[in-house]
């Protein structure tokens, strides 16, 4: 156990907030994926019904998730071309992770046309969404526990900042260990890159397929959303990598909360078939290009003055010292606002929302809860920036006033 002067404050109001959110979570995963084959659809009602146990659990289900699991760990373990190191851990060593995640879908995509070709009934999953949920939940749930107990054990130098704060609740949800991992298989970054981001795109083709079985071809709407959707995926970076231990928040939103609910708006399109023309359709196209340049530009920006500040690409940005020996930009991208890249997430949300149309608000509960999820996450970069740059970071905040949006936030 970490002394208590070295403990992170503690986020999600403490373990009450934990509790609160294992439940919560859940629970709203379930109601969503309710509402949206409902009638009415609607986001802020009580689901029409309860599904009964026979309902939830299916012993089909529990095979073709674990079939699922196992397949990706074995893509995992397939020889990768190239070899990346993550950050300097506290004991200076740094972790070494296969390049491989691009293989590993391609290979899906290449076992599933397959399967479809074979006469497999790809459609037929969409029927299963609310068992496959049910046992994906139950399988965050022990997964955490095993990641918990095996984190007792652990080293000092391998716990997370922040989950190590003594009580159990809190640390389960948290996660106490940074990078868990048995011999080079690092769960943490299998997890978040891996099952359920490549079961996104798998959730969200079945539905494309169920809607052309149902109608006689997809309409412009889900193949916008699928589209728009899987180009997201090839660029995904996040901060939990190196900064959140691994416990059952990112557990169960790699494994359940990102498959099941991020393809809300292909499940509300199934059940609930909304017209789009073409003029709008390529005004969608465009607003979703101006996001994906954002959030791509700003993070090639950043990660390319990190690896070379000298790169001709970034040697002409202006930038503030700081007594850590690194450089803030406060030109650029990053002189509009702090986190560029959040306002590109943003505008391509709100694109992947609009196909839906504006008759329900369920549809756009990704958006609600990712404007949600990047403001904490902000204010959560912001302390980590404050307490690492010192007084540097006060002058870049002077410098660059806005957060995410310009003029605005």
């Amino acid at each position: 156990m970490a002394p208590q002067g070295s403990r992170a404050p503690l986020e999600f109001g403490g373990p009450l907030g934990a509790a609160a959110l294992m439940l919560l979570l859940p629970a709203t995963m379930f109601h969503l994926l309710l509402a949206a084959r409902s009638g009415p659809a609607r986001l802020l009602d009580l689901p029409p019904y309860l599904p009964r146990l026979e309902a939830l659990w299916s012993p089909r289900a529990l095979l073709l998730w674990f079939t699922w699991l196992g397949l990706q760990v074995a893509f995992y373990l397939l020889p990768a071309r190239k070899m990346a190191e993550g950050q300097e851990l506290k004991d200076k060593s740094r972790l070494r992770y296969p390049i491989n995640g691009f293989q590993a879908l391609v290979l899906t995509a290449l076992l599933v046309g397959l399967g479809v070709l074979v006469g497999l009934p790809l459609g037929a999953l969409t029927e299963m969404l609310l068992p496959l949920a049910f046992v994906a939940t139950l399988t965050a749930f022990v997964f955490s526990l095993l990641l918990y107990l095996k984190a007792l054990i652990a080293p000092a130098s391998a716990l997370a900042p922040g989950g190590n704060s003594g009580n159990p609740i809190y640390d389960f949800f948290l996660g106490r260990e940074l990078n868990p991992r048995i011999g080079s298989f690092d769960f943490k970054y299998f997890c978040e890159l891996r099952p359920g981001l490549i079961a996104w795109v798998l959730i969200n083709l079945a539905l494309l397929v169920q809607e052309a079985e149902l109608r006689g071809s997809p309409s412009l709407a889900m193949w916008l959303v699928n589209g728009f959707q899987l180009l997201y995926e090839a660029v995904l970076t996040t901060m939990d990598i190196t900064h959140d231990g691994f416990g059952f928040m990112l557990a169960f939103g790699d494994l359940v909360w990102v498959p099941f609910t991020y393809s809300l708006q292909a499940q509300f399109l199934l059940y609930h078939p909304q017209p789009l023309e073409l003029p709008m359709a390529s005004a969608l196209c465009l607003m979703n290009a101006v996001g994906f340049y954002i959030f791509r530009a700003a993070n090639s920006q950043k990660n390319t003055f990190r690896k070379n500040p000298s790169d001709p690409r970034v040697a002409d940005l202006e930038t503030i010292p700081t007594a850590t020996g690194r450089q803030l930009l406060v030109s650029g991208w990053w002189g509009m606002v702090r986190h560029p890249n959040y306002l590109g997430d943003l505008i391509m949300a709100l694109a992947w929302s609009l196909p839906c149309g504006v008759s329900h608000l369920l549809p756009y509960f990704y958006l609600l809860y990712f404007t949600a999820l990047l403001v904490h996450r902000e204010a959560r970069d912001e302390q980590q920036c404050l307490q690492k740059y010192g007084l540097a970071w006060h002058e870049y905040c002077r410098r660059v006033p806005y957060r995410i949006v310009p003029y605005v936030y």
